[in-house]
Order: structure tokens, then sequence, then C-alpha cells
């Protein structure tokens, strides 16, 4: 890799870590809003409850960037994200998610950049280790974005997670 890649390298490394970090405290804010009926509400088969996008998030997580980039064994039960209908409480899930966002981004951080190209098999096909994280920043980012305007919606109010403005 010449000076250029490098440099490009360490900053995308360095932006998907501090959007994790972002969209903890997204998270965080967000969960400790709700109660604990709210976290695991649905209103029909047909959704998800916060509870179980939590629990998706800290699979997939697992699943493609500590399993599929770090290594570690990949021990992740997809149905039981979303089949989970309660019993996990707003501190648990938020300490989960912390955790394992701390995971990702030891992984991430101690990443050599040659290994950005590098093809690995996380879920159903093959990808570059570049992709693996970009696809988790952006799932994590999705999702998130689906619990914030759900929180806004239950709690009837804005959670000023930018920048507070005047109504």
């Amino acid at each position: 890799m010449n000076k250029m890649d490098n440099e490009i390298s360490g900053l995308f490394l360095e932006c998907s870590c501090r959007k994790l970090v972002d969209m903890t405290g997204h998270m965080e804010m967000c969960l400790s809003r709700l109660t604990r009926a709210q976290i695991w509400e649905r209103h029909g088969a047909h959704e998800n409850a916060v509870g179980n996008l939590v629990l998706h998030l800290c699979g997939n997580m697992r699943q493609w960037v500590i399993a599929g980039v770090g290594g570690a064994v990949d021990v992740r039960d997809r149905d039981a994200e979303f089949s989970t209908d309660g019993g996990i409480d707003a501190g648990e899930l938020i300490g989960r998610f912390a955790e394992t966002v701390a995971e990702a981004r030891e992984v991430i951080v101690s990443l050599p950049e040659e290994r950005l190209t590098e093809r690995i098999n996380p879920q159903h096909g093959e990808v570059s280790v570049l992709e693996a994280i970009y696809h988790v920043v952006g799932h994590v980012q999705q999702h998130v974005g689906q619990i914030i305007l759900v929180t806004k919606q239950m709690i009837e109010q804005d959670l000023d997670l930018t920048m507070p403005r005047p109504r």
C-alpha cells in the first residue's frame, strides 16, 4: 500500500469506530427513556420490538466483525434475536450493546490496513473485510435510526440527539 492508501484506510477504520461510538450514545439515550414494556412492545407479528433490534445488532456485529473479521467463534442465534419477547431490561440491553460495540471496535482498531481487501465469508457469501465493516456500521445506523423514531413516538418528545432546537 502507498502512503495515500494507508491514510485512506486509517481514516476509514477511525471513522467506523467513531460512528459505532456515536450510535452507542444514541442507543443509550433511547433505551434509558423507555419502560421495559415499551422496549418489548410490538403492534403485530410484522414488527420487531426495540429489544429485538438491539439483540439483532449485537448478533450482526458479532457475526460480521468479531467472528468474520476478528476470527472469534460465530455463536450467533439469529432466530433468538427476533423471537425474544422480554425478560431483558434497558440496563442489560445497553450493557450488551456497549460491550459488543467495544469488542467490534477492538477488532477494527487492531486491524492491519492490508487486511481490508482480504476476502471473508461472515454470512452467505464472500465480501472484503472493508465491506464487512461498512455493512456493520451502516446496519447499526439503520436500526438505531428506527429505534430513535420509535422512541420519539412512544415518549412523544424529541430526543435532541444532535443539537437542541427551539420549538
